[in-house]
């Protein structure tokens, strides 16, 4: 074992700078500083190099964190890098927004023995932004091109990361997407006191470099002028890869729920992130999706939550509130998450629940009721119940529902009846091949999972990728057996 390691008992944990509450608040900017060289060493060097690494088990890339903690430690950074991005296609993306208190982090082996644990997710980071820096990262070169051809829909995380294995491969892959940006959430959902946008942007530009080809502004199953239907896809490609994800909100009901002022998620943080790009926006520029000086309630208790409880604050918002069911220990939310809004000024309202709305011409306030936490349901989690008698109105001039997604009918959008969907919506897909019903379609991502987290859509996509590139390869082959 190298003498740099195993110093979790004599150094501390430290993570990088974060910046003062009231200096992020003013700002869109992430709220870390980067690491400098000798803390990033320092803090990988405690890491334990674990027999059988926790961290890596719970990883869902299954990342070889251990190795690149001690390359890192040892001052062999681009060995770091190369390594860490061998099973991760965005790693500079996941040590950003990975909840890694819920998957790396939280359960490495010196957090459970009380001496805190490595800031994996801030090393990560810090070992990318230096690639970039440093000019190791670069454009996709592959070393034979093959006819085959991928299409690819939807440029999240999922089908990105397919879109990169596969041009890798020397596959022509093809990427559709609704919007004018590719990024998926990644460039319109999180905001970027999260994950700067140029972050994204230049994945984006290094991925045309090596040639894969970008449809953008592409709906599959409109009537727009650069939309096509599901079934020309099909025919221009010799395999389809659907990452659409899941966009469809999950709405509240109660009296007053269709009043002016009640906006979902979604359609507040694209605004904003939008207005960071520079685009016009009506709907921000008339106020309809700006929190500025207004009293703000925001319902739910997700990622999705926290995002929009600290982009209101970031807008000037008069007060910033986060309704949410259960207690603060069942949040399904990062802690880490909820601390840092905390910290810039959002109130949590624990154990509360909607139950209407009041108002005339636009929402003036939410008629919530409290709640307590009874017997466990079937998902083993304690159910919240309603107090009789304990309602009250909480003053929102905003309220924005974050109460997760849902997948869009796209059987029905698509006019493909045979695209095969759980009853939950999701398309039906191995959880291994990620094969669809269907001759030629896979699909990966949160259309498949539902509402998921990005490493999921990476490790799905990189999945498929390899299932896909395995068909056509054999197909290639096929040809030549015959003669």
């Amino acid at each position: 074992m190298a003498e740099k390691m195993l110093k979790f008992v004599d150094v501390p944990r430290a993570m990088p700078e974060k910046r003062p509450p009231e200096e992020r608040r003013r700002d869109f900017h992430e709220i870390y500083r980067e690491f400098a060289d000798a803390k990033a060493a320092e803090q990988a060097a405690r890491c334990s190099q674990c027999g059988v690494p926790f961290c890596q088990a719970h990883c869902p890339l299954h990342n070889n964190i251990p190795d690149w903690l001690k390359m890192t430690a040892e001052g062999r950074l681009q060995e770091a890098y190369e390594l860490a991005q061998l099973t991760n296609t965005f790693p500079e993306i996941c040590g950003r927004i990975c909840p890694q208190d819920r998957l790396c982090e939280g359960n490495c082996v010196i957090e459970q023995s009380g001496h805190g644990t490595v800031t994996i997710g801030a090393i990560e980071k810090y070992i990318t932004d230096e690639a970039w820096e440093r000019g190791w990262v670069r454009p996709i070169a592959p070393a034979a091109e093959r006819a085959g051809s991928v299409g690819v829909i939807g440029a999240g995380p999922g089908g990105l990361a397919a879109a990169d294995s596969l041009r890798r491969m020397g596959f022509q892959v093809t990427v559709y997407d609704r919007y004018d940006r590719p990024g998926g959430l990644m460039t319109y959902g999180i905001p970027g006191f999260k994950l700067e946008k140029d972050v994204v942007m230049r994945r984006i530009a290094q991925l045309e470099q090596g040639g894969v080809r970008f449809v953008r502004n592409c709906n599959v199953g409109g009537d727009g002028p650069d939309d096509l239907s599901f079934a020309q896809i099909r025919e221009r490609h010799d395999a389809v890869l659907i990452a659409t994800g899941v966009y469809k909100a999950r709405d509240i009901g109660g009296p007053g729920a269709g009043l002016p002022g009640i906006v979902p998620a979604l359609e507040y943080l694209t605004a904003a992130n939008r207005k960071s790009f520079g685009d016009e926006v009506p709907a921000f520029d008339s106020g309809e999706l700006n929190a500025a000086g207004k009293a703000v309630v925001v319902i739910g208790g997700g990622d999705t939550a926290m995002d929009c409880v600290r982009t209101a604050i970031r807008q000037g918002a008069k007060s910033v509130k986060c309704l949410y069911r259960r207690d603060r220990a069942n949040m399904p939310g990062s802690m880490r998450e909820v601390a840092n809004a905390e910290e810039e000024g959002v109130e949590f309202v624990w154990q509360t629940a909607p139950k209407g709305f009041v108002g005339d011409e636009r929402v003036r306030g939410v008629r919530v009721i409290r709640m307590r936490l009874g017997e466990p349901d079937v998902s083993g989690r304690r159910a919240p119940e309603e107090i009789p008698g304990s309602e009250f109105t909480e003053p929102a001039d905003l309220v924005i529902k974050a109460l997760g997604f849902e997948p869009e009918d796209l059987p029905a959008l698509w006019n493909e009846p045979a695209l095969e969907v759980t009853r939950w919506g999701t398309i039906r897909a191995d959880h291994r091949t990620h094969r669809t019903a269907m001759p030629g379609v896979w699909a990966v991502g949160d259309i498949v999972r539902g509402a998921s987290l990005v490493v999921w859509a990476i490790r799905d996509g990189r999945e498929a990728a390899e299932a896909i590139a395995a068909e056509l390869e054999a197909a290639e082959r096929r040809p030549a057996a015959a003669e």
